[in-house]
């Protein structure tokens, strides 16, 4: 029994280890523009933060990748949770130990918990268990919101994302675009993303294989 006992206690030491003396770098992530960053890791003292401004299931995160080609050997990185520095299970155990293999320390403030790469079974079953607990509370979460909508239509009170732009604005931006206005510059201007532009003002391919506009109406 005592030896059970002493077996079990080695798992409580992970979160407090001692962090390294070298960067102490943030990476925040926010789904959408008018969401607060700062309170992700607030009151932390950093060295440097690195911000993406990008969905969960986004793959392009350009922040992620510099953070990645700036840290070294001795630094710790600061993530709010498991969910903000990674898309799934698979994508946070590729992140966690390709950090930790180079010496760096990758500390989950709202998990509480930090990966070194030392007592590397422990940390994989750590990082597999608590990986997959993140998975499984947004999937619940996601099936909660589609139980929602669905009860929502059925009493008809669903009626759906708000439009980006009133039907006169998008009506303007067709305009400008036939016009030959830029479409990135557009985009900035009537405050949408370049994916949402093409959604009011859709593109075909013509048999040269050259993309065109595809005239509404």
């Amino acid at each position: 029994m005592t030896k059970v006992t002493e077996s079990i206690r080695t798992l409580r030491p992970v979160r407090r280890r001692k962090l390294s003396k070298g960067q102490r770098v943030g990476y925040l992530r926010v789904s959408s523009l008018d969401q607060n960053e700062v309170r992700q890791l607030e009151e932390l003292p950093l060295d440097k933060t690195f911000t993406d401004k990008a969905s969960g299931k986004d793959v392009n995160r350009p922040q992620l990748e510099a953070l990645q080609s700036f840290v070294r050997e001795g630094d710790t990185v600061f993530c709010h949770s498991m969910d903000r520095l990674a898309r799934n299970l698979d994508d946070l155990r590729r992140i966690v130990l390709g950090l930790t293999e180079r010496g760096i320390h990758i500390v989950f403030v709202k998990e509480n918990l930090t990966f070194t790469g030392e007592d590397s079974l422990m940390s994989n079953l750590l990082l597999s268990v608590m990986g997959a607990f993140a998975q499984f509370e947004r999937e619940l979460i996601r099936e909660r919101q589609r139980e929602g909508i669905a009860i929502a239509k059925r009493e008809g009170k669903y009626s759906g994302r708000k439009p980006s732009l009133t039907a006169a604005r998008a009506a303007e931006l067709r305009r400008r675009v036939a016009e030959g206005d830029p479409k990135a510059a557009l985009a900035r201007e009537f405050g949408i993303s370049r994916d949402t532009l093409y959604r009011y003002v859709p593109v075909k391919k013509h048999r040269s294989g050259k993309l065109a506009n595809d005239s509404p109406g």
